[in-house]
């Protein structure tokens, strides 16, 4: 038995475990918020991300798109981890046992990282990634690498639901 099988029957049988898993509407509820929160942080990412690779043109502009997009990737975060810690709670072999699980743990770090990357500049300079040809195709490679890891992110969270660990 590996420590993280032990780890996961140990946790199932914890008092708290249990009632997550028992009652019924627990784990339907917190799945419903924690993708409501997940299609917030992607629907946000695409706006910025589509500011960043200037489609659509150059309005509005980047100050405005980061002032009103930033908060909605990053306030859904704590919700996140929240909601994610109570189903694996809820369900502890289902999500730890699971290599998709680590895949879209990997991912989210990777993809915070690259929105880090991006955001922190705006906030010396608000036209930081369009004032040099440069820094705008640095701007449209950090927008694909997003764009593609917050999709990975999603769908590795969807597959953690279709597949079994070990």
């Amino acid at each position: 038995m590996s420590a993280v099988d032990a780890f996961c029957k140990w946790l199932a049988a914890t008092p708290l475990s249990q009632t997550i898993a028992g009652v019924e509407w627990i784990i339907p509820t917190v799945q419903t918020v924690h993708i409501l929160a997940v299609a917030t942080v992607l629907t946000s990412v695409l706006m910025f991300d589509r500011r960043m690779l200037q489609a659509g043109g150059r309005e509005p502009s980047m100050a405005w798109i980061a002032r009103r997009f930033l908060p909605f990737i990053w306030w859904p975060l704590p919700l996140l981890l929240a909601t994610g810690l109570t189903l694996i709670i809820g369900e502890p072999a289902r999500t730890l046992e699971n290599p998709e699980f680590y895949l879209k743990m990997s991912l989210l770090l990777a993809a915070v990282l690259v929105m880090l990357g991006c955001q922190i500049p705006l906030r010396r300079d608000p036209d930081f990634w369009h004032r040099r040809p440069a820094r705008r195709w640095t701007a449209r490679l950090l927008a694909i690498t997003s764009l593609l890891l917050f999709a990975g992110i999603a769908i590795a969270g969807r597959w953690i639901a279709y597949t079994q660990g070990p």
